[in-house]
């Protein structure tokens, strides 16, 4: 296992899986720099945790009540208004994103084209993840046509300016 990556910008990424190789720097950074473009106060702490199958499964079934893994989960935490204490105020969570690359990896050919830029490599589906993870943890979701417009709106933006980058 890659172990784990973390920064002074309350950005943990955790590699628990020996399927794909991940470079943690890159979704440190990635993650960052999507709460930065989305508005998120600095310091916000963010998890991302990339698992195997199995892991993923277990996740999934105790979560989501489906069997067999998934290619990625997102576990917002406290960016939903409310009432907080002072000593909750100055510490704030975004939640945990969990990230099954070997999923990816058999998912990623048919992810071509999905976006622009997308080249059907295990990265790109990886960054597609990541992405889609942060936009749930902000509260966008897909269930409905409407938000699914908006959420592959906001994915497409980000990813085009990651890819442009690369």
């Amino acid at each position: 296992m890659a172990g784990g990556c973390t920064g002074t910008d309350g950005v943990l990424i955790a590699d628990r899986q020996n399927d794909v190789q991940i470079d943690t720097r890159r979704y440190r950074v990635l993650v960052r720099q999507l709460l930065e473009a989305e508005g998120v106060p600095p310091g916000t702490e963010t998890a991302v945790t990339f698992v195997g199958r199995d892991e993923m499964a277990a996740l999934n079934e105790a979560h989501m009540g489906h069997a067999g893994p998934t290619d990625v989960l997102a576990f917002p935490l406290d960016l939903v208004p409310g009432p907080r204490t002072p000593a909750e105020a100055s510490i704030r969570l975004a939640g945990d994103i969990v990230v099954c690359p070997a999923v990816a990896a058999v998912n990623a050919e048919a992810g071509k084209g999905s976006r622009p830029g997308h080249d059907g490599s295990v990265t790109a589906e990886i960054d597609l993840l990541v992405v889609h993870g942060v936009l749930h943890l902000l509260g966008m979701d897909h269930a409905e046509p409407a938000g699914a417009a908006a959420m592959r709106a906001r994915e497409t933006e980000h990813l085009r300016s990651l890819w442009s980058r690369s």
